[in-house]
């Protein structure tokens, strides 16, 4: 219990340090994206418009204080009132991070943890079968194909399966003449057309997993405990699964846990190349249109899922290793 209440203290203390930082730095920054929405439109600037735009964006309100502008956004951050987005205004922050993410939770989301899972199990069973055919053609194969960036296999990917082969939609997150709803057609559209954005992740993200787990892996079969359960007689998959794996997997879990916090940040590359309506194509558009508050609520979005994921990590760690509570 104490472990987790120091966890638990730690989270809280660096959740406030990132508020206050996502406060301060557009308050720092040039610009002003009241002007910045005036300014798609030509003419003379009217002044009641601009101030009215100025007090719905949160910026060039004179009356308030540094201080008070604080504990207001604070106050304002922990009720969801983020503000009035510019690139998809007159539309409130909130509701357009929440038409966003489900998107990128179930492409992103879903590729990162067959990613993990797939990528272990390739490297538990190399670092346990060092040689094998298994262990000599996977590892280097995937290990290559993840040096080569995002958004080239995705350009590849594009050309081969729908320009060349016209497999597989160019991009999008579904078709235009669709009807949005959740409906039988429109979820089997939503996945044609998920399968080569999904794919261009697994494929880059899956070669690391299995590195680590296979170096993991060599290293955990040296020590004592697993040469005693071999002289003990026990079935080689027993020791591969229980003794080797379990010890072997532990230092992953805090990378894959960091991994699934940046899943809300969406893979930006790639959203960009295949015209996906994610998190990651959103954040893009705001950093293009000068949009702070969208800016502040993604950044506090992505600071808020790596902070409650490593979090998860480090108790699911404390579970699987008794040693780690007693640090």
């Amino acid at each position: 219990m104490r472990f987790v209440l120091r966890r638990l203290g730690f989270f809280m203390v660096t959740l406030w340090a990132a508020v206050t930082i996502n406060f301060l730095i557009p308050r720092l920054i040039p610009g002003n994206p009241a002007l910045a929405m005036l300014a798609r439109y030509r003419g003379r600037v009217n002044p009641q418009a601009l101030h009215a735009l100025e007090i719905d964006f949160g910026v060039g309100v004179a009356h308030q204080s540094f201080i008070s502008s604080y504990f207001g956004y604070l106050a304002n951050t922990f009720t969801g009132h983020l503000g009035i987005s510019l690139t998809f205004f007159p539309e409130p922050v909130s509701k357009a991070v929440l038409q966003a993410l489900p998107w990128t939770l179930g492409l992103v989301g879903t590729t990162t943890v067959l990613a993990f899972l797939l990528g272990t199990l390739i490297g538990l069973i190399g670092g346990w079968r060092r040689g094998g055919v298994l262990d000599s053609v996977l590892p280097p194969v995937f290990i290559v194909i993840s040096a080569f960036p995002y958004f080239w296999i995705g350009l590849v990917a594009i050309l081969v399966f729908g320009v060349i082969l016209k497999w597989l939609p160019l991009g999008s997150g579904y078709s235009v003449t669709d009807t949005i709803g959740w409906s039988w057609q429109f979820v089997g559209d939503v996945l044609v057309h998920s399968i080569l954005p999904a794919a261009t992740i697994l494929i880059t993200a899956i070669g690391g997993w299995i590195l680590t787990m296979r170096n993991n892996m060599v290293t955990v079969l040296a020590e004592d405990y697993v040469r005693m359960a071999r002289a003990k007689g026990l079935r080689p998959w027993t020791i591969m699964w229980t003794y080797a794996g379990r010890n072997a997997i532990l230092p992953n879990l805090v990378g894959f846990a960091m991994s699934l916090g940046f899943v809300v940040s969406g893979a930006i590359l790639v959203e960009y190349v295949f015209n996906y309506p994610g998190v990651g194509w959103m954040l893009l558009q705001s950093v293009l249109n000068d949009d702070y508050a969208l800016m502040q609520a993604l950044f506090l979005l992505i600071t808020f899922a790596v902070l409650v994921a490593i979090l998860v990590a480090d108790v699911l760690t404390a579970i699987l290793d008794p040693r780690v509570r007693e640090s």
